[in-house]
């Protein structure tokens, strides 16, 4: 694992990071990675303001791209057809290329939820490149579309702090 970590560019020792978690560190981390995707939700932008989440360096110059490029693009729904057509491979191709370089992986595969305001299930995922994720959730996140899923997170948290 650590020569395939260098290969792609990263020079950390998993072995290293582990130990110094410590052994709770190292068995909480452990129980995490077994948990099935389900159980994590949405729980990052639910926790912290959409609006001052920042997903990679290059947040600034993603979403003026983006923008620029899809301006008209509804974000809340995607319509999969908008993703996945040929016609807008052709369109998405020259954005996601435009990246590489600068975002790491970009063209890897990733979940994309359709409707922002529901959580990760089967029906409500579609696959995409890494820079569409980024790009469409930088703009949920700025636009505002994320802040149902921040809402529903921090009235959860209030509950559980009340019982």
């Amino acid at each position: 694992m650590t020569k395939q970590l260098r290969s792609r560019g990263g020079n950390m020792d998993p072995g290293h990071a582990l130990a110094s978690l410590g052994v709770e560190g190292a068995a909480a981390a452990a129980h995490a990675l077994s948990l099935p995707a389900e159980a994590y939700g949405n729980d990052l932008i639910s926790s912290v303001d959409p609006k001052f989440l920042k997903l990679t360096k290059a947040d600034d110059l993603i979403y003026t791209k983006f923008r620029e490029e899809f301006p008209d693009l509804n974000i809340q729904i995607l319509d999969p057809e908008l993703l996945k057509s040929t016609e807008a491979k052709e369109k998405w191709r020259p954005f996601c290329n435009h990246f590489e370089g600068i975002v790491e992986d970009f063209n890897y595969g990733t979940l994309l939820r359709l409707d922002c305001q529901k959580d990760y299930t089967e029906e409500n995922t579609i696959f995409a490149t890494r820079i569409q994720f980024f790009a469409i959730e930088i703009a949920r996140n700025r636009e505002g579309y994320n802040d149902v899923v921040h809402g529903a997170g921090a009235e959860t948290k209030q509950r559980q702090n009340q019982s």
